[in-house]
């Protein structure tokens, strides 16, 4: 496998890996309310370079999980809508973290063992 090759299929491998950690992100900054475009900021800051494209269809599909609530602000001049985390986004983010930290313990154990 060429160099190339291996960077590609780690690139496809981390893109998968990061898709649901995404989510996890998400829930948890969206605690406090906010919008759409300021999530895309803090998220980069953090690390998680997420496209617009990507990150607008995820929240429509968390809200319709009732992970997610949304307002829109009408003060300004231009209406935007600004998204929180439900008590149930938060327990679900809250599981899956738990769950994070458990798949992390083991993969340690296996490398120990190997």
């Amino acid at each position: 496998m060429t160099d190339m090759d291996k960077a590609s299929v780690i690139a496809s491998h981390r893109q998968e890996l990061r898709r649901g950690t995404v989510v996890v992100a998400c829930l948890v900054v969206l605690q406090q309310p906010g919008y759409g475009y300021a999530l895309l900021e803090t998220l980069a800051r953090a690390g998680f370079d997420v496209e617009a494209n990507t990150l607008y269809p995820l929240l429509r599909r968390l809200e319709s999980q009732g992970l997610l609530e949304s307002d829109w602000n009408t003060d300004d001049a231009r209406p935007r809508k600004f998204y929180r985390t439900t008590p149930e986004g938060m327990q679900v983010a809250d599981t899956l973290r738990r769950e994070w930290v458990d798949l992390s313990a083991r993969l340690d154990d296996l490398r120990k063992e190997s």
